[in-house]
Order: structure tokens, then sequence, then C-alpha cells
């Protein structure tokens, strides 16, 4: 087969004037876990070869950290709350706010998906017939590889093509003790400092780097595919994740380890190797980079949110003078009453990340019962919630844990209720563990972190503070939905509880 596709495509010129577009992204993989960035924990030979034939970032973020809204967001160039529906999870996509990977068909490309494209969600109900990454050519997970085959197979003529794999790699579930079972050793793991130091979590981390390496070597087959097509230098390959690792007090919160991401990038027939950037960078600012790189143009009535760093990848210039970069979440998982959002929005610059938490009286990783069933059910067991973290071996161990001296303190930081207000000093805690927003010698970081945040975000119109922020609640959810009893707040303030039809419809 790859005899085949070298006769088809060994002509293709790297001089053509519209570069192709080749995007591997992983489900739920924080910085710095690659081999690149010096992990132990993790051997990722093809993501260190782009980083190594272009640039790596040290300092990209997503835009939410949970998969839906942040591939949406990604896909459209614009804020989570500038895209209504699709800046929630598990809800739909309207069609009017056009992909950059729908633009690319539209003015010519070749363009298609493997794995995960934009989802979950329901893109139908949004006036699309494919999802919003391109028309599917999905094959089974572990053999990712064969999608990009078939759509380099499909590729008419030698059309500039764009293809979005998204793994399911390294998502949950995971097979207990198949990091060890590899031969990795405990010693190995890098335990971040919101996680205790114990062989139990060590064990989980491994479970989790070894499913990164499945996702890095399904890169490196797609990358043999693009070699043998004589396509490599003139594509534009992007490798990144959408969200942070899905463990408590990442996946889901706009923690460091929550938004900050692996990317590396290379363009071998524009771009010199072995650079790196420290510069912030948003993936707005990605998808504004894709759309400089291949001339297509953002819908006027929906401009993007982000300023291109074409000029950093081509070494016209050395750094990016960005100041911050912007994040924010809404709903994730059916984690709470009425299956209501934690609402989050942040600002990180190259010291700190300020998180304003709009519904502090909301639990953060949901509470800790549900009902057995529906509405008038009787209560679960407790600790039967936190929905907001993946169940995972990790979460069961704080749980535990709970009333030992030395796991308390881990396990609230993931699950008990947070301040309106919090700001992290990154150099010195990229763990978020020591809020200092009330801290009096950080008063006047806050405050301009806060001013500034404001400011931002009624620029973009966001409803969280121009007004009318629960229209975020009412958008459906097309994925299960668990159910709580009504906590005490929405007991004691009836009026603050968000209409919801859609959701009356499921009791």
């Amino acid at each position: 087969m790859r005899i085949l596709l070298f006769m088809l495509f060994a002509n293709a010129s790297v001089e053509a004037k519209a570069p192709n577009i080749l995007i591997m992204i992983s489900d739920d993989q924080s910085f710095p876990h690659a081999s690149a960035y010096g992990s132990k924990m993790v051997s990722t030979p093809n993501f260190d070869r782009i980083a190594k034939d272009g640039m790596l970032f040290h300092n990209a973020f997503c835009p939410a950290p949970g998969c839906s809204p942040s591939r949406a967001a990604f896909l459209t160039g614009r804020h989570i709350w500038m895209i209504e529906h699709a800046g929630t999870h598990a809800s739909s996509f309207d069609a009017k706010y056009q992909t950059f990977m729908e633009l690319l068909q539209k003015n010519g490309y070749h363009t298609g998906f493997t794995g995960k494209g934009w989802g979950p969600g329901n893109y139908k109900t949004g006036g699309r017939d494919h999802n919003p990454a391109g028309k599917s050519y999905g094959v089974k997970r572990g053999n990712y590889a064969l999608g990009f085959e078939r759509f380099l197979q499909a590729r008419p003529g030698k059309k500039p093509f764009a293809f979005w794999f998204g793994s399911s790699d390294p998502h949950r579930g995971y097979s207990k003790g198949s990091g060890l079972k590899a031969g990795k050793t405990l010693a190995q793991a890098n335990v971040p400092p919101f996680l205790p130091d114990t062989p139990q979590i060590r064990e989980d981390l491994l479970d989790y780097a070894l499913e990164i390496e499945r996702f890095d070597r399904d890169c490196g087959k797609m990358l043999a595919l693009l070699e043998a097509t004589g396509e490599l230098e003139n594509t534009l390959i992007i490798i990144t994740s959408d969200n942070g690792m899905p463990f408590p007090y990442a996946k889901a919160n706009c923690t460091e380890y929550g938004i900050h991401m692996p990317l590396a990038i290379a363009w071998k027939a524009k771009m010199k190797g072995e650079r790196t950037c420290h510069s912030l960078v948003g993936f707005t600012d990605l998808t504004a980079t894709i759309h400089e790189a291949t001339g297509i143009q953002a819908p006027k009535e929906f401009p993007l949110s982000g300023k291109s760093f074409l000029p950093l990848l081509l070494g016209k210039v050395e750094q990016e003078p960005r100041m911050a970069v912007f994040s924010g979440r809404e709903r994730h998982s059916s984690s709470r009453f009425n299956t209501l959002s934690y609402p989050q929005r942040s600002i990180r610059t190259n010291d700190f990340l300020y998180v304003r938490n709009f519904k502090p009286e909301r639990w953060p990783a949901g509470p800790s019962r549900k009902l057995s069933g529906k509405p008038g059910s009787k209560l679960g067991p407790e600790h039967g919630g936190y929905h907001d973290i993946d169940a995972c071996p990790s979460l069961s161990f704080l749980i535990q844990g709970r009333n030992d001296p030395k796991i308390k303190g881990f396990f609230e930081l993931a699950v008990a209720k947070r301040p309106k207000e919090q700001l992290f000093d990154i150099r010195k805690d990229p763990g978020c563990l020591v809020n200092l927003a009330e801290d009096p010698g950080f008063k006047k970081i806050r405050d301009d972190l806060s001013e500034k945040l404001t400011a931002y975000l009624t620029t973009t119109a966001d409803p969280r503070v121009t007004g009318g922020g629960d229209i975020f609640e009412t958008y459906p959810r097309y994925s299960s939905i668990r159910w709580f009893s009504k906590p005490q707040w929405a007991k004691e303030n009836p009026d603050s509880v968000p209409k919801m039809p859609w959701l009356d419809a499921k009791r």
C-alpha cells in the first residue's frame, strides 16, 4: 500500500503554494508529558521528531479544560463563550460557526478526520450533516493510521489536504497496572504537586503514560505514510492535546495542569528546526495561524479571537509579545443538581494564573452523592459523586485516604468548594496549591489581573460578565444525565435556579 501511495504522490512539489495540514491531537494530556520536555515517564519519539524538525512550545494553552468545548474553540478560532452551545460539553454546534476544516474544504482542500473529531455532542441539531472536523475516515482505536491511508487514497489528484487525527488516548479507562506490565518502574513516574506521592498514584500515572506512548506510535505511523507521499516537507504538522490529564484537579479545571498543553509544530519547507518558544500562545492563536498559512478568511460576522504567530514559525520574529492567554469552562459532565455547570474563566500571564469561579456555592467536582435514579429516588452512597473527575484509581485513593492527614489536603484540593477568586504564582507553584488571592502582598497583582480579565470578557461579549450567563445552562446535553438532590443554595434562593426546559423534559 505504501508503494502505491508513493507512486500516486511522489511528484507532488514541496513548492506548492498551499501547504497541507496534519493535526494530531491526543485526548487528555498535560504539559510537560512528552520526552522532548525532559519527562522520564514517557517516551514520545514522534512528538520529539516534530519538535526537532520545527518548534517546541513551552507555554501553549487550550481554550477549555474539557474536550468538546476545547475542540470547538480550536476549530472555530473563537473562545468558548463566543460559540453558544458548542462552548459546553456534549451539546450541539451551530453550522453558522464555520470551522477551519470546513473553510479549507470550501477553498479547494481535500479534508477529513479519523478517530475523535469534534465531540461528544450532536452536530446534526446544529444544522450539519457531518462532523465539524470534516468527513470521517473512521477506524477503530489502535488502527488510526488506516484512516489516514484511506484519506490519502481518496485525495483527488494533487489537491492540498487537511487531516485531523483525534486519538482517544490517553483518555480513560486504562488497564490497571498496564504501565508496570509494559516494563515501566514506579521510580519513573512524574508525580504532579497536587497528588500525593504514593505507589498507587505512581502506578496510575504509569498507565496514563503508556497510553500517551500509544498515541505517539500512531502519530509515527501517520508520519511514515505522509513521508511516503513525498508531501512531508510541505505539510504544516501540529501535534498537541485538547485538555489536561484525567486526574483530580487537572482535567475540567482551569488550573495549570488542566489548560497547559504540549505543542510541537513543523513545516520543513518553511521552518527552521530545533527551535523553542517560551511565548504564551493559545489555541485560538493556533487557529489564526492556520488561516494565515493557508490563506483562508474567517467569516466577517464571526472574526477570529486569536492572532496568528506564523511570523514566529517562519523565523521573522524571535518571540511573540503576548502578555496573556485566556481560558474558560462551562458544563463538563453531568455532575451536579440539574446538570449545572461550574463556570470558570482564567487569565494566564508569564508569572501568574488568575481564576474566577462564577458560582462558588457549587461544588467544583460535583457533590459527593447523587440520587440512585431519577428525581424522587433515594440518595446513593457517600463519595459516589465527584463526577467532574474521571473515575480512576487516583480518585479512589484520595477518597479512601481522606481522613489521613497526609492525604486529606490533596482530597480537599480536588473536591472542596473554592472562593470566587484564585491567584497562583506559577513560577513557584505550578501545581496551583496556594491561593494568593487574599494575600495582601499580592492584592495589586490580583486586582490588575481581575480588571484585565473583566475587560477582555466584556470586549468579547461573555454573557458571564455582560449579563445573562445562565444562557449556558439552557443548552441541551446529548449525553447521559445524572440526578442530584437540591442543594441548600437552591432551596434558599429558588429564583437563582436557571430555567432549563430541555432538562425538565427528561424528568
